[in-house]
């Protein structure tokens, strides 16, 4: 009998190794291909590095003291800056203003206590082991997008949105930011 359960037990084992490498091997072809989807099977097309599901839901940007105090943040970078309630982007060497209203309102109590992870990164891309870029989030190709989330009216069907969401208003064809009281809308 004891025989018999080694024998199961070594095959057991032997099993756990073959599931374990064919889970590996999947997680580095995905790896490899270098685009997410969070909420749906697959990303729409090849030119999309980060692609949202459906649902009326938005993307909620870092949280940060000051935009002032963010160092070494490049162009493109997109924040929620809770001194003064705005969302902002970093368009060459300032700060950009996406809220335009300034009576936001944000409870920062929840984060207050806790430490900051300043090596907490996620990097999505061909290069994003390598790429230096700082950020919480950093998207490294250079051939591909994010695709925002999408929801229809955004001011009217994101129940309760939180301060620093930031959707593409699929009714309007237009950026959507929620500073916390109001939405600001931007069309190109």
């Amino acid at each position: 009998m004891f025989k018999f359960y080694y024998i199961c037990t070594s095959k057991h084992t032997h099993m756990k190794k073959k599931y374990f490498y064919i889970l590996l091997i999947i997680f580095c072809t995905s790896a490899i291909q270098a685009q997410v989807s969070i909420g749906k099977n697959n990303v729409s097309n090849n030119s999309v590095s980060l692609e949202f599901g459906p649902g009326n839901k938005g993307l909620l940007l870092p949280w940060v003291n000051s935009a002032s105090a963010v160092t070494g943040a490049v162009g493109g970078t997109i924040i929620y800056d809770t001194a003064d309630k705005k969302i902002k982007y970093k368009k060459g060497n300032i700060w950009s203003d996406l809220s335009v209203d300034n009576t936001g309102v944000v409870d920062t109590s929840l984060q207050n206590s806790l430490p900051e992870q300043t090596s907490a990164r996620v990097a999505i891309g061909k290069n994003a082991v390598a790429d230096p870029t700082p950020g919480i989030l950093v998207l490294t190709d250079t051939d591909k997008a994010m695709i925002l989330p999408k929801v229809p009216s955004p001011h009217l069907n994101i129940i309760n949105p939180s301060a620093g969401m930031i959707v593409y208003d699929t009714d309007n064809y237009q950026l959507a930011v929620f500073n916390g009281k109001v939405w600001s809308f931007w069309k190109p």
